[in-house]
């Protein structure tokens, strides 16, 4: 894996042109044609010498590229892609245009471990993590149809957390002036809440935007809707979050999913809101998006609006998210809902 130059951050690929006896500015041609020229094989990094293209190619080294092997989009711009990995998993990333902006929403891993009930991604089960050339090329490849992506989300298939290193790797290489330079205020990690994982990352050299996965107010009621509440409860995470932020100063936002009759009673903006106050925070209010073999049923548009009047009565800056890609199953909570469905059908 590591003989994917793709794999490694800009630090790496410096040792490894020190360690072939090259001269180090090297190192600068050949990430920028990796990671923002779009080199599809070490032959195309011209301004190396043909003597150290050979070495790198007889040594092992290669560029791996993602196999885009579908592509839908709906009436609104919003595009889903398929793409198969080299052991044939499948994983998917959405191209989200708004208002000026391109955003990408990225898998971690094929599959994901974490259950939440109301995610269809949770019922294809675990498979494997990503590796960091695997997350970055998701990025790459829908640039390369002519997309200027100004943000990156880590929220689509897995959880970003649990394919630690691989994720944080993925962010210093978007981030890296020589790449495709984004911005950390640019670059989102949404995640369920771990708060170990959280707090090692308040030590690290590059710190994006978190996003928590909240979508109840009480232990007793995420309990039920994400499994991972019983081993790191509300109180947990919000600790962590705390952390980071005096560190970062970054704003933090609550993702809270609304699910009709279960957490979206004006009790529970209230209580949402008492959670948070004290936090530099705005709140993202998703609805529900159905899939194949889950019960449950999005909140009424008016429903949503009190719980939003609620919060934003309490002083919380909140947003409303409404069903976007919802048709071509690209919504949030609904990637790889469509193999859920063709394995329902067989």
């Amino acid at each position: 894996m590591m003989q994917d130059l793709k794999n490694k951050t800009f630090d790496e690929i410096q040792q490894l042109v020190a360690r072939l006896g090259e001269k180090n500015f090297l190192a600068g041609y050949i990430f920028s044609f990796v990671h923002r020229q779009g080199a599809a094989d070490i032959s195309d990094i011209t301004p190396l010498s043909k003597a150290f293209r050979t070495q790198l190619t007889e040594q092992g080294y290669y560029i791996s590229q993602l196999k885009k092997i579908h592509l839908v989009a709906d009436t609104a711009g919003t595009a889903k892609y398929l793409f198969e990995l080299p052991d044939g998993n499948r994983i998917e990333a959405v191209l989200l245009p708004d208002a000026g902006r391109k955003t990408v929403c990225i898998s971690t891993q094929a599959g994901c471990p974490m259950n939440c009930t109301f995610c269809a991604t949770a019922k294809l089960g675990f498979h494997r993590n990503l590796t960091t050339a695997e997350i970055v090329d998701q990025v790459y490849s829908i640039r390369n149809d002519n997309h200027k992506i100004s943000n990156v989300v880590y929220m689509g298939m897995g959880e970003p957390l649990k394919n630690y290193d691989p994720v944080v790797r993925s962010i210093r290489i978007l981030n890296h002036p020589d790449g495709i330079n984004i911005g950390t205020r640019h670059l989102t990690v949404s995640t369920c809440g771990i708060p170990d994982a959280i707090e090692k990352l308040v030590g690290e050299d590059v710190h994006p935007r978190l996003a928590i996965s909240l979508n109840a107010p009480t232990d007793t009621l995420r309990n039920k809707l994400m499994p991972v509440n019983h081993k790191y409860p509300i109180a947990s995470i919000l600790k962590a979050v705390r952390s980071y932020q005096l560190r970062t100063a970054r704003r933090v936002t609550f993702e809270y999913v609304l699910i009709k009759d279960l957490n979206d009673k004006a009790d529970d903006a209230r209580s949402l809101a008492r959670l948070v106050k004290n936090l530099k925070c705005n709140v993202n209010l998703i609805e529900y998006n159905p899939h194949q073999g889950c019960d449950f049923a999005a909140s009424s548009k008016k429903v949503i609006k009190r719980f939003a009047d609620v919060l934003e009565q309490a002083g919380i800056e909140t947003n409303i998210r409404f069903r976007k890609g919802r048709k071509i199953n690209a919504g949030c909570g609904q990637l790889g809902s469509a193999w859920l469905a063709d394995s329902a059908a067989h």
